[in-house]
């Protein structure tokens, strides 16, 4: 047991130790609070809106456990369907009738998907969803872009390159520059570069990997032509288009961003709120292109905590409370709520800074203009951010502790904590110079 210092908070004390056993004394890098600076909080205990760190100060909670908890933290109902599952078995490495449960709803609410399986984490669900349209399509090459996160696999840890369609370059050491340039990455939002790299590499191109809103590099939207560019080319050159929805998926809307913006993938990845706040994911899609998965086809992949019972349980748990009749309406509008009104407020007092939300997500921009690239993302006032992210902290208010991720609004958000993280907020505008 780690001694703590009475004249330093236990967060420190906590960091302090924990930089001894774990690099940069974290397990996630966006924790060390590197890109904002500081000491990272060490929560303790989390309740509906809001939640507890190592000195017992209470924060609103945006963070929201980086998206899962779109009903709070211990929802009672998930907390008992936890205990449930758990007094009957943690794990056992063979099928349950849960996982046919879960797999059959994911199936019913998502149209696009015909065939589901589950997997442990989202990193997982992505470099197999690859794989498979590797397998699939007989193809090598696959296409991302600048800004989106899909998982740290090696394919995919890659920056564009010098122009818009050379080879991509490692954004990781220990990625072999062979793995980078089967990764080609393009822009955005921009549909043009997208025909592009279909006409001069269509016949290599096994698939198209993309979030269909954007949340890794704080949220930004997609445009109408780009998601039209994304179906039309994939159909047309025969590529798999994979939508990534670890992060939107449930969290937009019922179907996800693909229902709310009416696109159909050829395979998409969950997780996040479809695991209720414990490690479950998936991936899946049409079902000729998902029979190609061992043990009916060639493509291997394999997971012994797969389909664990009681992150199925807390997921399952979780999937009902959304289906509950004016569920999203209500999460968009206090999602709306907290951007129209950091937005009046900044505009009141002459800052620079908008924002905007979409279902349950929302992003915060120190710019005159909301961002739609990831160039434009990174033109934003980074240090205003990190300014503005250690008043509203110090005021009680957890935001992501980064300028590039999105924030998440709960369920257990009400009007009250709304108007009181506007009311925070304001205080710190007023002062800004």
């Amino acid at each position: 047991m780690t001694l703590h210092n009475p004249l330093i908070s236990h967060n420190q004390s906590l960091f302090d130790a924990s930089l001894l056993r774990i690099p940069g004394g974290v397990n996630s890098p966006v924790r060390a609070f590197r890109s904002v600076g500081g000491t990272p909080l060490f929560l303790q205990r989390g309740r509906g809106a809001y939640v507890w760190d190592a000195d017992d100060k209470q924060y609103i909670d945006y963070v929201g456990s980086w998206g899962p908890m779109i009903a709070g933290h211990c929802h009672p109902e998930v907390v008992k369907a936890v205990q449930d599952a758990a007094a009957s078995g943690l794990g056992f490495g063979a099928p349950t009738a849960s996982e046919l449960e879960m797999a059959e709803l994911l199936c019913k609410l998502l149209p696009s998907l015909e065939m589901v399986r589950l997997v442990s984490s989202g990193t997982e669900a992505t470099m197999t969803a690859i794989r498979l349209a590797r397998g699939f399509t007989g193809r090598s090459r696959i296409v991302k872009f600048e800004g989106c996160y899909h998982g740290h696999s090696d394919g995919l840890l890659v920056k564009a390159g010098s122009g818009a369609l050379t080879f991509g370059q490692p954004s990781s050491s220990g990625v072999p520059a062979e793995i980078a340039a089967l990764t080609t990455v393009l822009d955005y939002n921009d549909a043009a570069s997208l025909e592009r790299a279909f006409s001069e590499a269509g016949d290599e191109i096994a698939a198209v990997i993309v979030e269909p809103v954007a949340g890794n590099m704080n949220l930004v939207t997609p445009k109408r032509e780009f998601l039209d560019a994304l179906r039309n080319l994939c159909t047309k050159y025969g590529a798999v288009l994979i939508l990534d929805e670890v992060m939107t998926g449930f969290r937009v809307s019922l179907q996800g961003a693909q229902g709310y913006y009416g696109i159909k993938p050829d395979l998409m990845t969950l997780g996040k709120v479809m695991g209720g706040g414990l490690p479950s994911d998936a991936f899946g899609g049409r079902r000729d292109i998902m029979q190609c998965l061992a043990p009916l086809g060639s493509v291997y992949q394999a997971g012994t905590l797969s389909g664990n019972p009681v992150a199925v349980a807390a997921g399952l748990a979780t999937l009902k409370l959304v289906q509950a009749e004016g569920f999203y309406e209500r999460l968009s509008q206090r999602a709306t709520q907290l951007t129209c009104g950091l937005t009046a407020s900044a505009a009141k007092h002459g800052v620079a800074f908008c924002a905007q939300s979409i279902g349950g997500m929302f992003g915060l921009y120190f710019s005159k203009t909301i961002p739609a690239s990831y160039t434009e993302v990174m033109s934003c006032d980074k240090e205003a951010f990190n300014r503005f992210f250690h008043a509203m902290l110090d005021a009680g208010v957890y935001l992501a502790p980064s300028a590039f991720e999105a924030g998440f609004v709960s369920s257990a958000h009400t009007e009250a904590d709304i108007d009181e993280t506007i009311a925070k907020a304001d205080t710190i505008f007023s002062g800004w110079k």
